[in-house]
């Protein structure tokens, strides 16, 4: 739990919790790493501070309750030969509805490397197969779903894909000079640091 969560506090996250989960029978109190601290080198790295958290402390967190709960995901940009892999947000996700972004993404759980979820965030969201070890990028913050996220240029394997309904209404590869727009917000940061090489 946060380090400053109390008696009271605990109340008004029960009580959240249980309205969250009365509205979407989908929610379920998982484990995630909160960032405590992201620390930049000054030479293109970064040092991480996290530590294990449960799941119910960050979902109930909006404008007006913020128990500084900041969980760590990853990002994948897959690039190929025919461009940029894109998905639509579906209209039933909690953040960037209708919104293109980069796929895939998902939440680390303690004790998962991040390689190991870009891989299987891939298989669940595009049903595409990794084709080499994912190349870590960049770490970035996305303020609107108050997350830290570890960057990766994924390459896949020669196939078909296949949106997963409950994250995409729409998979689509794009050329790197013509990215579909409304982008969410990360997807922006991300892009500025691809820069031209990797994206124009």
């Amino acid at each position: 739990m946060p380090p400053q969560a109390t008696g009271p506090v605990l109340d008004q996250v029960q009580q959240r919790w249980e309205a969250l989960c009365a509205a979407n029978p989908a929610f379920f109190d998982g484990r995630l790493l909160h960032v405590l601290g992201v620390h930049r080198n000054g030479h293109g790295g970064a040092s991480l501070h996290v530590a294990d958290c449960a799941y119910r402390f960050y979902a109930v967190q909006n404008e007006t309750f913020d128990l500084g709960v900041r969980p760590l995901g990853v990002k994948g940009v897959v690039i190929g030969e025919r461009g940029i892999l894109m998905g639509l947000r579906s209209d039933s996700v909690a953040a960037y509805p209708r919104c293109w972004e980069f796929a895939p993404g998902g939440v680390i759980e303690p004790n998962e490397p991040p390689e190991a979820v870009i891989e299987r965030e891939l298989r669940e969201e595009t049903a595409l197969r990794m084709g080499r070890p994912p190349v870590a990028l960049a770490v970035v913050y996305d303020p609107v779903v108050r997350s830290w996220e570890l960057v990766y240029e994924v390459s896949v394997r020669p196939g078909r894909f296949e949106a997963n309904p409950a994250e995409y209404d729409e998979l689509r590869w794009c050329g790197r000079g013509a990215l579909p727009a409304p982008r969410s917000e990360v997807t922006e940061q991300i892009l500025s640091v691809l820069g031209p090489r990797r994206t124009g």
